[in-house]
Parts: C-alpha cells; sequence; structure tokens
C-alpha cells in the first residue's frame, strides 16, 4: 500500500515545482511502498553499499539463498537474524561480500537477536534520534540509516543529499543552482515536508523501475 502522505505530497510537489509536476506526471503507476522487516531491510542495505544496484541485486540473491535456502524463488525472501549470525565467513565471502561487509551483517544480525535494536520503539524517535540509533550498528552508516528511513519507516522528509544518483539527478534538472551539497540542501527547502518523495522520483528519472529495499 503507498504511503498515507503519498497523495497530498504529490499534489503539493506538484504545486510547488514545475521539474517535481513533471516526474509526477511521467510516473503515475508506482509509489514507494515497504517491502520487507526490518532486519531484512538493513542487510539489503548493507549489502547495497558502494556498488551498483544490478551487482547488489545479484549479491543479495545468493546470499538470501545461502543463508536460508527455502528463500530460493521468494520475490521478497526474508532472512531470520540468528541465521545470518550462524553463517561462516567463508560461506558469505563466496556470495559476493567482501570481509567488512560480513562482518558488518553479522554485527546487524547479533543487535538484532539480543535487543539492542527494538523495531517496535522506531515509531517514537524523530529521524534523527533514529538514525543515531541505526549509526551504532557497524556498517551502518548515515546514507544506509537514511534509506532505511525512507524505504522501511516510509518517514516523509527524508533529505539524503550524499547519495549519488540523487546528486546526479539534481544536477540534470537544476544545473544552474547546484554548486554544491549546500545548495542542494537549499533546493530541497521547497519540498518539506515531503523531500522523501521528491527524492524518490527524482531516482525514478535515472531508473524508471522502483529500488525497493
Amino acid at each position: 500500500m503507498k504511503p498515507v502522505y503519498w497523495d497530498k505530497a504529490i499534489r503539493i510537489l506538484a504545486r510547488r515545482d514545475p521539474v517535481m509536476r513533471r516526474l509526477v506526471r511521467a510516473y503515475p503507476e508506482f509509489h514507494l511502498r515497504r517491502r520487507s522487516d526490518a532486519f531484512t531491510t538493513l542487510a539489503r542495505a548493507i549489502v547495497g553499499q558502494q556498488i551498483s544496484v544490478k551487482a547488489a541485486e545479484a549479491v543479495w540473491r545468493k546470499f538470501v539463498i545461502a543463508v536460508e535456502p527455502e528463500n530460493a524463488g521468494k520475490v521478497f525472501p526474508k532472512l531470520l537474524p540468528a541465521a545470518v549470525a550462524a553463517t561462516d565467513d567463508e560461506t558469505l565471502r563466496m556470495v559476493g561480500l567482501s570481509r567488512q561487509k560480513a562482518e558488518y551483517v553479522r554485527d546487524l544480525a547479533r543487535h538484532f537477536a539480543e535487543g539492542r535494536l527494538k523495531p517496535r520503539s522506531w515509531k517514537k524517535l524523530d529521524d534523527e534520534t533514529l538514525i543515531t540509533a541505526l549509526s551504532s550498528v557497524k556498517g551502518i552508516g548515515r546514507w544506509s540509516a537514511e534509506m532505511f528511513l525512507i524505504f522501511h519507516e516510509l518517514r516523509a522528509d527524508v533529505f539524503p543529499v550524499a547519495d549519488l544518483g540523487l546528486q546526479r539527478a539534481l544536477r540534470l534538472f537544476y544545473p544552474e543552482q547546484c554548486d554544491d551539497v549546500t545548495s542542494m540542501r537549499n533546493i530541497a527547502e521547497n519540498w518539506r515536508p515531503y523531500r522523501s518523495v521528491a527524492t524518490w522520483y527524482l531516482w525514478r528519472s535515472l531508473d524508471p523501475l522502483p529500488v525497493e529495499y
């Protein structure tokens, strides 16, 4: 299901910004949606760090099957923290994870298994507080936490300015206004409180098929 704020957000964005108006009209059938549980979503974000979307998808498919073979053929595979924590380093390396990412996903699994991360409490946290909590896990930096807030928590006003795809789209549509990160943030001020939605449409301009975590 689409986020409850989606229809209102696209009306406001289209009214305020001609670029957003064109993008909303160009992709009428798609919207942001939650794909999986919190642990699986965060694990997927770690796997996808610093590699292309296509490469990340290939590694992810191998990873979820190696950890839990019953995931073979599933459109939306789910991972259990205990299963990831129990997977040996050699197996994780064979599916394409670097040694560092293998350490990161196991650390994430331990955080969930030991109750150090409690998803039920996250709805009460504001964006920055939740980003700080998630960043306590090895391998979860600000970018990964922001992806989680957008794709899993469905937070409406996240602006992941360090994302290279977002930067590319901003330079494409606002070439005279994008001198640096500060100028990109200034552009996004016009989209509050729906910067996540504007970001999602800018991603669509580069890749019409929605990325889902």
